[in-house]
């Protein structure tokens, strides 16, 4: 499992510094698909909530250094994802199309409604997701539409990402 959680963390921080750079400037109205997110939930679905909910609060913790968000606040997001994507393992069968879009669509928009409600409790202090702009709809869209090729490609990793004994 810590091996599993260790690269998940590590693919993670390194698409995090890939949407920071490289896909910043290919953004559609300032968003760029969240490629981390789909990767903790990659990771939560294949090994399930405990790997989900760790691998997404050592990630979120990782990204909350790198960002000028709340400290806690991606750590926060990740975890809840994380097990909630890790609460679907072995609920459905993981085809290569279908699911990892309605998995990574879900993810969006529970990492947006954590935000609303947190924007929401703590008087504005944290950035959400404006409903009525674009941002939130064009980033739900790049998810969904990029999940069926992040899947696929960790797939290939699927060494490095399973835990043991469940290959």
């Amino acid at each position: 499992m810590i091996k599993s959680i260790f690269w998940t963390v590590i693919f993670g921080f390194v698409a995090a510094i890939l949407q920071s750079t490289l896909l910043s400037h290919l953004a559609v109205y300032r968003a760029v698909p969240d490629i981390a997110l789909g990767i903790v939930v990659y990771s939560a679905y294949i090994n399930g909530v405990m790997t989900g909910q760790l691998s997404g609060f050592f990630y979120g913790l990782a990204l909350d250094f790198l960002t000028a968000a709340p400290f806690g606040l991606n750590a926060l997001v990740r975890t809840i994802t994380g097990a909630l994507a890790g609460l679907m393992k072995g609920t459905f069968f993981l085809d290569l199309f279908l699911l990892p879009m309605i998995l990574c669509a879900a993810a969006t928009l529970v990492k947006a409604l954590i935000l609303l409600l947190l924007n929401l409790l703590m008087g504005g202090a944290v950035h959400a997701y404006p409903l009525a702009a674009p941002v939130l709809w064009v980033e739900l869209a790049l998810n969904t539409f990029t999940a069926p090729l992040l899947f696929a490609f960790l797939r290939r990793f699927n060494s490095l990402l399973l835990k043991k004994g469940e290959m």
